[in-house]
């Protein structure tokens, strides 16, 4: 199938929030692999997620540790929501919560690797080559057009952002320490698809 092809030969099934684990961690692991889509007037674009990262209850490295606030509400919402953030000032990072109603947690979208919508993606990217069209965390978000008006949203409900089924197996699922923070820094918790070319990060990190 070539990836600008109207006519995906694939078939995704939108995931229930019965399908997500109750547990941060686990749903990291349970991402990989499954697929995100987004609706626009433009038209879909969708990718498998390679890599995410978990962001588990207590954690200091998280936005949740402190406490409800306004600007992170979305990631007390009950599993299968969308968090939308803007990381560092410049890039809109996207997460889904990951817990019961009212505890916060997410798990961070790390990578993806397109599916369809190639050519949107490029538009918005400004990029064109494949592998580096959603491989990191602001990559995603702005090749998916994923910003602070999606915050909030079900992906597993009738929005336009998605979560669906895999399309095809996974494979053998690596794990490492996260990246770019400095509080629980230890942790294994970042989760990708072992060999993928769409990943980010430091190469030996994904090994």
């Amino acid at each position: 199938m070539s990836h600008d092809s109207p006519e995906p030969d694939f078939h995704v099934e939108p995931l229930s929030r019965a399908d997500l684990p109750v547990d941060t961690v686990e749903m990291a692991r349970f991402l990989v692999g499954k697929t995100l889509t987004h609706d626009r007037p433009e038209g879909r674009a969708s990718g498998r997620i390679v890599e995410t990262e978990a962001y588990p209850i207590g954690d200091p490295a998280a936005h949740h540790f402190t406490g409800l606030t306004r600007r992170n509400r979305s990631l007390f919402r009950e599993r299968g929501h969308c968090y939308v953030y803007l990381g560092y000032g410049v890039s809109w990072l996207a997460n889904v919560s990951s817990e019961s109603d009212g505890v916060g947690a997410g798990v961070l979208l790390r990578a993806l690797e397109p599916l369809e919508g190639v050519k949107l993606m490029r538009e918005r990217r400004g990029r064109d080559r494949l592998a580096d069209l959603a491989s990191g965390p602001g990559k995603l978000s702005m090749a998916m057009d994923i910003h602070r008006g999606q915050d909030g949203l079900d992906l597993c409900g009738e929005s336009s952002l998605w979560l669906g089924h895999a399309i095809r197996p996974v494979g053998e699922i690596g794990v490492s320490v996260r990246i770019g923070i400095t509080k629980a820094a230890d942790k294994p918790w970042r989760f990708f698809e072992h060999g993928s070319a769409f990943l980010s990060g430091p190469r030996k990190l994904n090994l």
